[in-house]
């Protein structure tokens, strides 16, 4: 048996966490609603900003330009969000359960180790953004606007990528000690400040410069400084088990390994994500630019629905967590049923928005007539995978926070690259676009299933190391 390095620590150095920690001792419904409110208030004002940038972008002279600009972007910004966000998924995870394991130094270290690698990556994808933005866009279009708008974009949005990971990891931080309340606070902050940002710089209000695309990414990374900044603060102020993690940033492989073998299936798939997405844009765009426009805009309408379901599976994860480290798996069944049951009674709320109502949700963007023509059909097939989704999304956090990552891993990679991309290529092949959003629901299914499996066969492993 490997020697765990972190037992010839000092007891002074491991003051147990208080017994009454809320999240191993308050009733589970309780709980996870009051971690989930504030992640979930800031994952729909997240949403919203989404949708703000967007609307204001697609006031622009050459709109249709402007969003399939944003829209080809969203591979790459996905990608490198990707990397943020996984990496703080296995820190937070970790955190968390060595709290419930009464083991705080081992929670600061571990916080360091995650600052430190999230500076290296921020830095890498800096570079990649002011170097290759351009490139980006060439790669997809030959149109010298969405190549212009695009590049300009992007090259800010990843060159100036250093607030984003700082806050993604500070947000993360607050999280896994179970005060989503403040990690809120970051995102509002980020979010309001984008909102007020856009309209002056995108068209130049109030004496700023017009900046068009441009100034959509200059508001955004200047939201995500302010929230970064905000984060700093309230981590110092209120989250005393790991505020000394900030004098801890350094490397440690052994804790980065750990770090990675839980996130880093999060990193594959959103990076899969990525690569799907640019080779839907590929098949979309060969039938026309209007359709590439519209899959961007599904995105940003469909962020309304999933986010927060994103908020509510961020709450669960460091109770899952913590109870599964304090050896609770009662509270743990609890913690994901309730979970699983709320995201997908609201996944199913918002299947029926985008079947009933898809024409309002697409004007929000000044469609063209083709948009919106292509735009009411996509909406109304893509969103019937929406209920699965929300099933599946929680099924694969929870075998995360309990130590099989990889399960939820092996479903991202059948649902996007062994279904939904060949299926929607083969759809393709019929020459009509209808066919092509077909590919959505038809994954998910495929999804479910395996998610299903694998969270029984997770839980029982995990029942059974318990029991040891």
């Amino acid at each position: 048996m490997t020697k765990d390095p972190f037992r010839n620590i000092s007891d002074s150095e491991t003051s147990p966490e208080p017994a009454s920690n809320k999240m191993g001792t308050q009733p589970i419904g309780k709980l996870l609603f009051s971690m989930a409110l504030p992640m979930t208030i800031s994952m729909m004002f997240q949403a919203f900003y989404n949708i703000v940038d967007s609307y204001f972008v697609s006031r622009l002279e050459l709109h249709q330009d402007a969003m399939n600009a944003v829209s080809l972007a969203f591979p790459m910004q996905s990608l490198l969000i990707a990397f943020s966000i996984g990496t703080g998924v296995g820190m937070s995870a970790l955190i968390s359960r060595s709290l419930g394991e009464k083991m705080e130094e081992k929670a600061r270290q571990i916080a360091g180790v995650g600052l430190f690698l999230e500076i290296v990556m921020a830095a890498v994808f800096s570079l990649i953004g002011l170097f290759f933005a351009r490139s980006f866009f060439a790669m997809q279009t030959q149109n010298e606007q969405i190549i212009r708008y695009g590049g300009d974009y992007l090259s800010i949005v990843m060159g100036i990528c250093f607030f984003l990971y700082a806050q993604v990891t500070l947000e993360r931080l607050l999280q896994s000690t179970g005060r989503t309340d403040k990690s809120m606070i970051c995102q509002l902050v980020g979010a309001g400040i984008n909102i007020i940002l856009d309209p002056l710089f995108i068209f130049g209000y109030a004496g700023f410069p017009r900046l068009e695309v441009k100034g959509a990414a200059v508001a955004t990374v200047i939201g995500q400084g302010a929230a970064a900044l905000v984060g700093v603060l309230l981590n110092l102020k209120y989250n005393p088990e790991l505020s000394p993690a900030f004098k801890k940033i350094r490397f440690n492989a052994r804790i980065a390994l750990d770090i990675y073998r839980i996130g880093f299936p999060s990193i594959l798939m959103q990076s899969i994500g990525s690569v799907v997405n640019f080779c839907m844009n590929q098949i979309l765009i060969g039938f026309t630019e209007a359709a590439t426009a519209v899959y961007g805009i599904y995105f940003k309408l469909q962020s309304f629905i999933f986010m927060p379901i994103f908020g509510l599976n961020n709450a669960m994860v460091p109770i899952v967590s913590y109870n599964f480290g304090a050896g609770h798996m009662d509270r743990v069944r609890k913690t994901y049923r309730l979970t699983i049951l709320s995201s997908v009674s609201f996944m199913s709320f918002g299947a029926l928005l985008f079947l009933t109502m898809p024409k309002i949700l697409l004007g929000i963007f000044s469609p063209t007539d083709e948009m919106l023509s292509i735009g009411v059909r996509a909406l109304r097939i893509i969103c019937l995978h929406f209920p699965l989704a929300g099933f599946c999304i929680i099924a694969g956090s929870v075998c995360q926070a309990i130590g099989n990552p990889f399960h939820s891993l092996l479903i991202s990679i059948c649902r996007q690259v062994v279904v939904l991309l060949p299926a929607a290529y083969l759809f393709s092949l019929t020459k009509v676009l209808d066919n092509v959003w077909l590919a959505f629901p038809l994954a998910e299914i495929v999804s479910f299933a395996l998610s299903f499996t694998f969270l029984r066969l997770t839980v029982r492993r995990a029942e059974a190391q318990l029991c040891r």
